[in-house]
């Protein structure tokens, strides 16, 4: 049986969220992260070396990585409307946003994420010092970076529901995670009504509900 080695706060929801969405048989071994560190706990990092999220296990198989870890079992479900067909007509968008997700939308995020965490734990006066270069590295590279996938978001929220298309696909699904990281910062504050019915949609889905039920969490996102 398939087990999803889910840590807390982490990237893991995803695999838990297509689980329910496929109605899967899984096993699900939850982990909380060591209190001192925010990072995963010794027994994680001994089934995954860079401790990260999400890992599952299937016998002697040990795989890491979200998009890999959805492909793998979405192998194992041919028919699923989730992984749209070659020569579909919502294919060639499902690809670019499952794939978006992590290349573009997620490492976009970790460097902000770096930024920050350096700014808040460098003592004075180093720390006001990198706050004006940090500054300038948002300005110039993160913030349009982010502005330019939200606002493609938003248009292609305008022509179709779902990320994949007339309905959900793995790409909603990857992208789940850094929608929700972006919403908790307030990013689609200032205007993003497609964006916003994507969220309402996702949350009235049964699969999500039963997903953030197992997860038994406040949030689904890491706060630091």
């Amino acid at each position: 049986m398939l087990t999803l080695h889910h840590l807390e706060y982490s990237q893991s929801f995803r695999i838990l969220w297509l689980l329910e969405e496929l109605g899967a048989d899984y096993e699900l071994k939850a982990y909380d992260r060591d209190p001192e560190t925010n990072l995963a706990p010794e027994d994680y990092k001994a089934l995954s070396p860079l401790g990260t999220a999400p890992v599952v296990t299937e016998g002697d198989l040990v795989l890491a990585e979200s998009n890999a870890i959805i492909d793998y079992i979405l192998d194992k479900y041919p028919d699923s409307p989730l992984r749209p067909s070659p020569g579909s007509s919502d294919r060639a968008r499902h690809l670019f946003w499952f794939h978006a997700a992590q290349g573009s939308l997620m490492s976009t995020q970790m460097v902000s994420m770096v930024l920050t965490l350096l700014e808040s734990r460098t003592p004075w006066p180093i720390s006001a010092l990198l706050k004006a270069i940090f500054g300038q590295v948002r300005k110039l590279f993160v913030n349009p970076r982010l502005d330019a996938l939200f606002g493609e978001m938003e248009k292609d929220l305008a022509e179709k529901p779902f990320f994949g298309g007339d309905r959900l696909t793995a790409a909603d699904i990857t992208l789940v995670y850094p929608m929700f990281a972006a919403r908790d910062k307030g990013a689609f504050e200032l205007g993003y009504p497609n964006i916003s019915g994507w969220f309402e949609r996702v949350e009235a889905m049964d699969s999500f509900k039963a997903a953030r039920a197992k997860d038994d969490r406040d949030s689904i996102i890491f706060r630091f």
